[in-house]
Formats: C-alpha cells, sequence, structure tokens
C-alpha cells in the first residue's frame, strides 16, 4: 500500500508547488491541497490498522514527507506533523483512541508539546488550563495534542504529560504571522480549566521507555518505536525536503543561467558553482542515509519485539539534529551561488531558504542539549530514556 500512496503522492506536486505562494498569502496550507492528501492515504500511514490505517514503515512516511517538503516547505511540515499524531494517538488508552477515530478515521490532531499547560489532579482525571504556540496544521484539525504539567496540592510539578483534547475544549488564537513557514498556520491554543478524563493523558516517562496503554490494542512494530525518534524526525524530514526542493530548481536554474557580472561566463562553467553543488548535494545525501539507517536499524529490533539500546536512539537523535542542520548548510549553499535572483521573495529558492530556517529553531533541532546527551554515553556517563 505505501507504494501506492507514495505513487498518488509523486502526481501531487506540481499542484502543491504551485500553491506554495498561495500557502504563504493565507498563511495556512490551502484546503485543496489538504484535501488531496487526505485522498492518497498519506494521512493514514501511521494510522492504526484498527481504524483504517496502515501501519505503514515510517521510511515510507518520511519519504512522502521528503516528496511534499520538496514541492512546498509549508505543505511538507504540516503534512508530517498532522501525520505523525495518528502514531501518538495509538499509544493512547484504546478508549481515546475509540472517541478519535471511532466515528471518523480521518479525523486528523495538531499538537503543541511544550509543557506550558498546567493539571490538577481531580477524580477520574485532571483540571487542565493552559496557552501554547505554534500548533501547526491547527486549522485543518478537529483535536489537538498538548504538553502539561502536573501539579501536586503544593504547586509543584509532579508528572510531565500530553493531554489529548477535542475541538470544543479549545481555542484558536489567530496570531500567526512570520518570516519562515508562513503557510503552516501554527497558531496559539487556549485552554481555560477543562476536565481531561486519564485515559486522554499520557505520561511522557510512558513513551521514554516505548511501554504505552496502546500497544494493548496495537501490538505491530510501528508502535514499539521510540517518541524521541519518529517524532523528531518528522521534523528534519520535511527540512530535508526543502533542500532537495532548493537543489533541484538550483541545479536547473544554474544550466541555464548566463552572469552578467562576470562577462557572460555560464553558470554552468563556473568551477565553484560546481563545487557547492556537490558540497549541497553530500549534506543532502548525508542527512538522508543517516536517516534512513537509524529508522531501519531500530525497526528491526521493533520487529523482534527486543529493546531497543539506548545507544541506538542516542545515535537517531544525534544524526536528526545534524541532518536538520545538514539541509540548512546545503540551502545556504545553495542560496549563496544563486545570485542576486535569490533574493526576489516570490521565487521559489528563497521561500525555501526562509521556511528551513524557520523550522531550524524548532525544539527538536536544539543540537546542543541532544549532543551532549550523545557524548555522555559515550563517555560511559549514564543517560536516562526520559532525557531524549
Amino acid at each position: 500500500m505505501s507504494e501506492e500512496i507514495l505513487g498518488k503522492v509523486r502526481e501531487l506536486l506540481p499542484a502543491l508547488a504551485e500553491r506554495a505562494a498561495e500557502a504563504e498569502e493565507l498563511r495556512k496550507v490551502p484546503p485543496e491541497s489538504v484535501k488531496a492528501l487526505q485522498e492518497t492515504g498519506f494521512f493514514r500511514m501511521l494510522q492504526p490498522v484498527r481504524y483504517g490505517g496502515f501501519e505503514s514503515h515510517p521510511l515510507d512516511f518520511y519519504t512522502a514527507v521528503r516528496m511534499i517538503g520538496s514541492a512546498c516547505g509549508s505543505t511538507g511540515w504540516v503534512a508530517s506533523v498532522l501525520g505523525v499524531h495518528p502514531w501518538h494517538v495509538g499509544l493512547f488508552d484504546v478508549q481515546a483512541q475509540e472517541e478519535v477515530f471511532g466515528e471518523d478515521q480521518d479525523t486528523r490532531i495538531s499538537s503543541s508539546y511544550a509543557p506550558t499547560g498546567r493539571a490538577t489532579a481531580v477524580e477520574g482525571g485532571f483540571r487542565f488550563s493552559g496557552k501554547w504556540s505554534f500548533s501547526s496544521g491547527c486549522d485543518h484539525a478537529t483535536w489537538v495534542l498538548l504538553g502539561g504539567l502536573v501539579m501536586n496540592d503544593e504547586g509543584k510539578p509532579i508528572d510531565f504529560r500530553t493531554f489529548l483534547l477535542p475541538i470544543a475544549d479549545y481555542t484558536i488564537n489567530d496570531v500567526w504571522d512570520t518570516v519562515g513557514l508562513r503557510g503552516t498556520g501554527s497558531n496559539d491554543i487556549v485552554v481555560n480549566d477543562v476536565f481531561v478524563p486519564e485515559y486522554r493523558a499520557l505520561s511522557m516517562s510512558h513513551t521514554a521507555r516505548c511501554k504505552c496503554p496502546g500497544q494493548e490494542v496495537n501490538p505491530g512494530p510501528l508502535f514499539r518505536m521510540p517518541y524521541g525518534t519518529i517524532h523528531p524526525y518528522a521534523i528534519t524530514a520535511p527540512m530535508i525536503g526543502m533542500a532537495t526542493g532548493a537543489y533541484d530548481l538550483h541545479v536547473t536554474a544554474t544550466r541555464e543561467r548566463v552572469r552578467a557580472a562576470y562577462l557572460g561566463e555560464k553558470s554552468v562553467d563556473d568551477p565553484f558553482a560546481q563545487v557547492r553543488i556537490a558540497t549541497a548535494a553530500s549534506d543532502i545525501d548525508t542527512a538522508w542515509w543517516q536517516l534512513e539507517k537509524d529508522i531501519n536499524d531500530e525497526w528491526e529490533h521493533a520487529v523482534a519485539g527486543t529493546k531497543i539500546p539506548i545507544e541506538m536512539r542516542l545515535r537517531a537523535r544525534r544524526d536528526q539534529v545534524l541532518g536538520s542542520a545538514r539541509a540548512i548548510s546545503a540551502i545556504d549553499r545553495l542560496f549563496e551561488s544563486a545570485g542576486g535572483k535569490a533574493i526576489n521573495a516570490g521565487l521559489p529558492l528563497p521561500r525555501f531558504w526562509r521556511d528551513a530556517h524557520a523550522a531550524r529553531v524548532h525544539a527538536a533541532n536544539d543540537p546542543e542539549r541532544v549532543l551532549v546527551l550523545y557524548g555522555k554515553n559515550e563517555l560511559g556517563i549514564q543517560v536516562r530514556d526520559g532525557l531524549f
């Protein structure tokens, strides 16, 4: 099924690219693009089979995301974010899954995982409030995943959970106005003292240990993969897509470009342009090949039902943050080599450049915090699962 979906996504790319400027103007992905992606089956790739999903190999999902991102950075970002959430919901208690997908298997969920919410335990669940920024694609979703701290009677945090809420329980504040990823509609979410039942609040300690209640009904290998690999790579994959789209545009333009400032020299004959292209290609390939290896190595353990070693999970996070950095480096080289026309706001190449740099500031791309964990482990300092 994955090959069929990938084929349908590939056919959509020209239309998604044509709507990239419209996405920027609307400040959200055009509804036509979301509908078209839904019709390919893309949003069900990581969804539980019991709810009409395909439980695809994660690499197939990231391949689709990369393609979408190569046509439009904002669309690739939103597709990846909305597309990975059915996997996360599949880790929740079956009652939560039933509420989300029981009546509509095409339900879409947005998120904002930063623990800016506050919850207090009450009978049967929690009272929950807060305000969250950066909920990408929230205009196309009817549920949301929100990070929050559970507080004790002394006002101290005792747990970090992800809370799952229907649209009736939250408000979207339209505040998204940015220099990059303008088309993602990453608006604010506001929750004012709502009740969230226990089964719709999943502790991050469970996801960190890869031991979640949803695995009782979703026993396949997909739901044994680590949250700290699946989610962060959902941020890097569209960035590799943006770099891929920028690369293809630049190579095509370079074949035809004549440089007036250099007495009509053809760019295709410029050895410095050739070096930049080669270096950018290496950065993109390295980022993708490491993603492939990390996912495939962890997948082997998930299929076998064996514990995924901490060393492997740390390596995946190491490669993920550096993969994002390599995508940025590639786009920067191409942008610098493109000449004066690269600064025209309406062209695709500067849009990729803006979108990638906006994506870089996502918390999942914070290299120092990840790399220090990898370094500690290599030096024999114990690293706990919950830290990545």
